[in-house]
């Protein structure tokens, strides 16, 4: 059993015990949340899928923590200009597991 669920402008595919990393998250470590933006759902033969969400279908999970992702490094360059520009970035993530998906 399978769900494609919505959070933080990007879809993910997620099975119950999945760990993702997902936008950060106004929740606590230890905190369930539940995602309700969901999609569609697959179990086994049987696929429900949503106009653009399913209305009763919503997606119960974990919350394991926050962190921040590797460095990105932006370079920007102007030939023969003498310009140059190095900046870095760091996006926040929260880490969540997937305890179930309720039909």
């Amino acid at each position: 059993m399978y769900a494609v669920i919505a959070t933080g402008g990007k879809q993910y595919k997620v099975a119950p015990g999945d760990v993702i990393r997902v936008e950060s998250l106004d929740a606590k470590k230890g905190d369930t949340i539940e995602l309700k933006d969901v999609f569609m759902i697959a179990d086994g033969d049987k696929i429900s899928v949503g106009k653009p969400a399913l209305a009763s279908a919503k997606v119960t999970a974990e919350v394991l923590g926050d962190g921040r992702g590797e460095k990105l490094l932006i370079f920007k360059h102007r030939r023969r200009k003498g310009y140059r520009n190095t900046n870095g970035h760091r996006q926040n993530y929260t880490s969540i597991k997937v305890k179930e998906i309720i039909a």
